[in-house]
């Protein structure tokens, strides 16, 4: 399907943290603590030191920055083999089990779908009433803001009223799909389907030639969507807390 070590590396330039930094292969995020991906250490290749040193450094930074380390580890690309070992022995555990998923781009748009370069004031409302955690809420909102050109922001009316949005970032000619969020009394009504063919189309036109998301593993009706609409699974990766 993929090999991780292509995609991951433009997964994380697709959804870009307010600080990064690097230890050699081992990319280190953060941003207010909420969402685990813009703030745990990616470790992609191999550190640029002694990886027991490294660990101790990644523990500083996080702490320097009053966050909790956390660490996200991929099948197929961690660095050191023995990571997961080492992290066990210092009361770190795996939990969040993701799926990504690889898919096609291309196909009809949907004229009801509004599409612009940049989240709107409404593109917004629909992802903050859907937070559970409006500080998560506030935290994705700017990570979303920080995806590089081209982007897209897809949102769906119904009735005159945003209804279901979603976002997809392009590179390396991929096409990264984030945010599908459907508001509470618009549920269960195929809305975020569209969006989703929308986003697709519009990727297709810009270049992408394959779509890639992220979806918890445990989120059986999400992935059945994303089954239907062609895509296929490619890997999984897990979170290492303390």
């Amino acid at each position: 399907m993929i090999d991780p070590a292509i995609l991951e590396p433009l997964a994380d330039d697709a959804w870009p943290a307010r600080e990064r930094d690097r230890l050699g292969g081992w990319r280190l995020n953060a941003s207010s603590g909420r969402s685990m991906r813009i703030n745990a250490c990616w470790p992609l290749g191999e550190p640029d030191r002694d990886p027991e040193a490294a660990l101790d450094a990644v523990e500083a930074w996080f702490a320097a920055r009053g966050l909790p380390p956390q660490f996200k580890l991929t099948d197929g690309v961690v660095a050191p083999a023995d990571l997961n070992e080492r992290l066990a022995a210092r009361g770190y555990r795996a939990c969040k089990e993701t799926l990504v998923m690889l898919g096609p781009t291309g196909g009809e748009g949907d004229p009801a779908l509004g599409v612009s370069a940049a989240p709107d004031a409404t593109f917004e409302a629909v992802f903050t009433a859907t937070a559970g955690d409006p500080e998560d809420g506030r935290e994705r909102l700017e990570a979303l803001g920080r995806i590089p050109a081209p982007a897209r922001f897809a949102r769906l009316d119904i009735d005159g009223a945003p209804a279901a949005i979603g976002a997809t970032a392009i590179g390396g000619g991929f096409a990264g799909v984030f945010g599908m969020r459907t508001a509470p009394d618009h549920r269960r009504k195929g809305l975020a389907r569209r969006v989703l063919r929308g986003l697709l189309a519009e990727a297709g036109a810009l270049g992408a030639e394959r779509a890639w998301l992220q979806v918890e593993a445990d989120n059986a009706p999400a992935i059945a969507l994303y089954a239907d609409e062609g895509f296929e699974p490619a890997y999984r990766y897990r979170y290492w807390v303390r």
